[in-house]
């Protein structure tokens, strides 16, 4: 059993991985798309600000996804795994044809697909965080829209005066500031999904390491309210490597085929969406990234016309958004059907 659950611990930052690969759209597309730094560049800079939000983002997040969304009660290492499984394979399909979809919704479908294929619908808490998570979907590509349309009015006032050369000069700067705390805000929020689901694991698991000694005596966790060091960083590595790899097709798709960027609507995009993420954060809400990330593009290509916005595109990426978590959560259902039947608990 101790094999078991830490090949899910690995299996869950493999998937942590695979979100930060995923979403490095998230972070660097707006800033390939200005054409402010190279692919190389960007993805560099936005790992470094990937992991930096360790020392700056709390654990709020982590601790509503490990106790917020499903009964512990009904949590085995199947159900971890079979939710980790049905969010990896809907992220994989969503990567091959470059749809920015929500790592962070396919996770919390995919713990929810298995908890339910278990337990019936009884496993789920259906309460605030539901709530908030369900609502998060429609605010945070609206308020994310919001902000970057506000932002682009606000600094065309401002810069209105101003030669185009100068104000250029000065927002491919800017912008990357904007684009570390995009990153900053991505990793924290995001790397935390994760650590909730290894916390819930371990709390779930916490007999199989009650009489470990040496390195395995801290897989011993009984509380839901602390998450151990050793889970932040790690979690907060696999987010900062992913993203150095890069997910180009979904890159591609973010950062050119939305809407066309200056390095001034680079800026307010990506500030309008680390605003709407790291308040978020602050209260423990698990906001999907690329959700808001897209909403704040579309709102700077708004500003311009409403022409400058591929909506047929746009349309295309919001069912994708729709459709995360009832996919991940039939994937995941049949993971959970398969484990338990080859490997009952």
């Amino acid at each position: 059993m101790v094999t078991f659950v830490l090949f899910i611990v690995v299996v869950a930052l493999a998937f942590d991985f695979i979100n930060g690969f995923h979403d490095s759209a998230n972070s660097i597309a707006t800033i390939v798309g200005t054409r402010v730094l190279s692919p190389l560049a960007a993805v560099v800079w936005a790992a470094v600000f990937n992991f930096s939000a360790l020392f700056f983002v709390g654990t709020a997040v982590a601790k509503s996804v490990a106790a917020g969304f499903i009964d512990l009660a009904v949590v085995d290492a199947n159900v971890i795994l079979g939710g980790l499984l049905g969010a990896i394979i809907w992220n994989l399909i969503t990567w091959w044809f470059g749809i920015p979809s929500s790592s962070s919704h396919a996770l919390i479908g995919g713990y929810a697909g298995a908890a339910v294929a278990k337990a019936g619908f009884a496993a789920l808490l259906w309460g605030k965080k539901w709530i908030e998570t369900l609502s998060a979907i429609v605010l945070s590509p609206t308020l994310g829209a919001l902000m970057g349309f506000l932002l682009m009015v606000i600094v065309f006032s401002t810069f209105r005066h101003i030669a185009k050369n100068k104000s250029e000069k000065f927002f491919r700067v800017a912008q990357l500031t904007s684009s570390a705390l995009l990153s900053l805000a991505h990793g924290g929020n995001d790397a935390q999904k994760t650590m909730g689901i290894i916390v819930g694991l371990l709390v779930a698991t916490q007999a199989t390491f009650v009489n470990q000694t040496g390195f395995l005596a801290h897989f011993h966790v009984t509380t839901l309210d602390h998450i151990p060091v050793w889970v932040e960083l790690s979690a907060y590595t696999m987010i900062s490597l992913g993203t150095l790899f890069g997910g180009w097709r979904i890159v591609h798709t973010m950062g050119t085929r939305i809407t066309k960027l200056r390095p001034v609507g680079g800026f307010c995009a990506e500030t309008g969406g680390a605003m709407v993420i790291l308040v978020a954060s602050k209260l423990g809400i698990p906001v999907s990234t690329t959700h808001t990330i897209t909403g704040a593009i579309v709102g700077v290509g708004a500003t311009n016309r409403l022409s400058a916005v591929r909506w047929g595109l746009a349309g295309r990426i919001v069912w994708a958004w729709v459709v995360t978590i009832p996919a991940s959560a039939a994937m995941a259902a049949l993971s959970y059907w398969l484990l338990a039947a080859f490997n009952p608990l």
